[in-house]
């Protein structure tokens, strides 16, 4: 890996196999500090083992994997996952439905579910009631986790994620479950951390098109495990290469910012 200082992932020949499966087979990625990609692919495509290597909760069969300067493998990955800030449906499991709002987000500063002894001071507190505020659920603060909405859930999740302030931000299909208001609402809500400068590095996976946000710069599409395309947004998401992707033909559109596709 060269030294750029910008270069925040870096996955070269990257496989990896599970149980004799190839879940990702030969990529090649890099991720600036200034980029904000989306990966792209259907189910079984790959796009999540991509993350958990990114997040650095995966080793590389083959290849070699740098994060944030650090080769997985050859690092201490409980320190680098302190600079990654990752949302997943697996964690959002794992939170107790009774934990209040606010310390399903403070608990991410010592890399707990659930608060328990942890102490923490009036700063990571004011942290968490502002981010909470920036996606639009600060008045949900003192409320049990539980009891909210799934597009509630899932703003909490990813204002959680930036808690520890990272320089890498991963979400795993983030608007997965929502209706079209609650999509609608988180995708502008993403669509501002986008496009602000102070914001880490993002990789958002999604199967949808409509729901990439307005201010993202790059695409990687995924299938079988294997790179299909990848490169800026506006050149990767042509009609042919969704098509190859997905395994059907498909008619693509650009309206302003957003994006739709549907069968030819």
């Amino acid at each position: 890996m060269t030294g750029d200082l910008d270069l925040v992932v870096s996955l070269d020949g990257v496989g990896v196999k599970r149980s004799g499966t190839a879940l990702l087979q030969d990529v090649d990625w890099r991720v600036e500090l200034d980029e904000r990609w989306v990966v792209l692919g259907p189910n079984g495509a790959g796009k999540s083992t991509l993350l958990n290597l990114a997040a650095g909760r995966l080793h590389p069969t083959t290849g070699t994997a740098h994060v944030l300067g650090e080769r997985i493998g050859r690092t201490d990955v409980n320190e680098l996952r302190t600079r990654i800030g990752h949302s997943t449906a697996t964690l959002a499991e794992r939170i107790p439905a009774d934990e209040r709002v606010v310390d399903v987000v403070v608990t991410a500063a010592w890399s707990v579910v659930g608060r328990w002894r942890e102490s923490y001071d009036r700063t990571d507190e004011a942290r968490a009631h502002v981010l909470l505020s920036q996606f639009g659920v600060g008045h949900l603060a003192e409320r049990a986790y539980g009891t909210l909405s799934e597009g509630e859930r899932k703003r909490v999740q990813i204002a959680r994620a930036l808690m520890t302030d990272p320089e890498l931000l991963l979400l795993d299909e983030p608007a997965a479950g929502l209706d079209l208001g609650g999509r609608e609402d988180l995708v502008g809500r993403l669509a501002e951390l986008a496009h602000d400068p102070d914001s880490p590095a993002l990789v958002l996976v999604t199967h949808h098109v409509e729901e990439i946000p307005p201010g993202f710069t790059h695409a990687l599409l995924l299938r079988d495990g294997g790179v299909m395309a990848q490169g800026l947004l506006a050149d990767t998401l042509t009609a042919d290469n969704l098509s190859k992707t997905f395994g059907l033909p498909l008619i693509v559109q650009r309206s302003g910012d957003r994006w739709t596709a549907r069968a030819a």
